[in-house]
């Protein structure tokens, strides 16, 4: 079962109400939103999937991610520049990022979206992946936590993500327990 949830930051509400318009505004574009995705394998081999061999994620969801390469350094290392060819919502779509962070003890792994289409409605946009055992049981949760400021309030927040998310890593799943 997945859990859902989000977070809007507004610093304008904390702050002196002496701030400008503008920076209200401003605020107000930045958020969060994350899934907790109940998963079967254990953290270790979800979270090495990301880290170690993103090139494989295509052959475990090909009707999520059409392929991944490597544009620069390596698959685990931090400053690593990767390109993801993706579907959403139909759609194919591209997204070159880099690894900002890796921690095989905390099974986290973290990517910031340099260019792509989704940096068309998004300033910035943080993807961390998460893999934590269960406690008690056999198997793992998966978090996927987006942070992210839009470009201007029409701009939606980015929901339609936890689904393919979700699906994405239901998938993945599968393709490690076969």
């Amino acid at each position: 079962m997945a859990k859902v949830e989000t977070k809007q930051e507004t610093k304008a509400a904390t702050e002196p109400k002496a701030a400008t318009e503008l920076e209200t505004k401003a605020d107000t574009m930045v958020g969060e939103i994350w899934i907790d995705v109940d998963i079967k394998a254990s953290a270790e081999k979800f979270h090495h999937m990301f880290a170690k061999r993103p090139h494989h994620v295509s052959n475990a969801t090909p009707r999520h991610i059409g392929g991944v390469e490597l544009h620069q350094g390596e698959w685990d290392k931090v400053g690593s520049i990767v390109l993801w060819n993706y579907i959403h919502e139909g759609k194919p779509k591209v997204a070159k990022d880099r690894i900002e962070a890796v921690d095989p003890e905390k099974n986290l792994i973290k990517f910031r979206v340099l260019e792509g289409d989704v940096l068309k409605e998004y300033k910035t946009f943080l993807i961390t992946l998460q893999v934590t055992p269960k406690q008690g049981g056999s198997g793992s949760v998966a978090r996927w936590h987006l942070e992210y400021e839009r470009i201007d309030e029409k701009v939606a927040h980015p929901e339609t993500l936890i689904p393919f998310l979700e699906s994405m890593s239901k998938e993945i799943d599968e393709h490690l327990l076969s």
